[in-house]
């Protein structure tokens, strides 16, 4: 059956086919995939646990606050701004890895333009998000 085999070729030049009739290529892009994947993953993983934090810890100032009265709700809420802009910056990060990574599995110029508009777009706003959290501290 022509085509139901893909080959490689062995240092002797002969064709020969790897197990399950993959290529060595098909199956480095098929793991830079799923690392890709399970990069973005772990970015979106940073963002919910940055908004989950500070979801939790809003409604807990907020609660505690109205009990006590105290006035050191405003130092609080700064806190959670600068907590929830790592995370943030973090994930974003892991984003911009994640795109440079996937971007080996097929770069064509296409994929590499959209890619430097992608990275240029959370570069910028990593930095506002930093600059953000330094006039906070």
């Amino acid at each position: 059956m022509p085509g139901r085999f893909r080959y490689t070729f062995v240092r002797t030049g002969r064709p020969r086919p790897l197990k399950g009739g993959k290529s060595l290529i098909s199956r480095i892009h098929s793991a830079i995939e799923v690392l890709t994947l399970s990069i973005s993953l772990i970015g979106v993983l940073v963002v919910v646990w940055g908004v989950l934090q500070g979801i939790a810890g809003f409604l807990y100032l907020k609660t505690k606050g109205r009990r006590r009265k105290e006035a050191s709700g405003i130092e609080e809420n700064k806190r959670l701004r600068r907590e929830l802009g790592a995370h943030l910056l973090l994930g974003l990060e892991i984003f911009i890895a994640a795109d440079i990574i996937s971007s080996v599995v097929s770069p064509s110029w296409d994929k590499v333009g959209i890619l430097a508009v992608i990275v240029v777009i959370r570069t910028i706003l990593s930095y506002f998000l930093e600059v953000e959290l330094k006039q906070t501290v």
